[in-house]
């Protein structure tokens, strides 16, 4: 059951899991809206969410990630918005409130893959070889 709640996950961040698929149909269950956003270009999150059988609310924008989250806010209408990010990630969008994702996985009992994969991993804006 949905709790008013808008909750976002960084890319960098989903990265680390090792079921993203489930974690983000896990997250569902107490979430009205689950989305994943990047600073990356749109083709690198419909990518990763194809190929991981993702279900993403947040269509992919062009735009930067805070951009994305600001956009998000204005659509969905909850008493609570929060992002889970990478545990070295910067402080997040106005009125999201950042969770790391360490912190995540422990509450909600998620599995982490290895700590080296990050958004560093992913293709650049040069790097077209993750084109859909």
């Amino acid at each position: 059951m949905a709790t008013g709640l808008t909750l976002a996950f960084d890319l960098a961040a989903l990265r680390r899991v090792t079921d993203p698929a489930g974690t983000v149909a896990d997250a569902r269950r107490w979430s009205e809206h689950v989305g994943v956003v990047t600073d990356q270009p749109p083709h690198v999150l419909t990518k990763f969410t194809r190929e991981h059988a993702v279900e993403n609310d947040f269509p992919p924008e062009p735009a930067p990630a805070a951009e994305t989250l600001e956009h998000m806010r204005t659509h969905h209408d909850t008493e609570r918005y929060v992002l889970v990010v990478p545990d070295d990630a910067l402080p997040t969008a106005e009125g999201w409130e950042r969770l790391p994702l360490s912190e995540a996985a422990e509450r909600a009992d998620w599995e982490l893959g290895d700590s080296t994969a990050s958004e560093s991993d992913a293709p650049t804006v040069e790097d077209d070889s993750d084109w859909p």
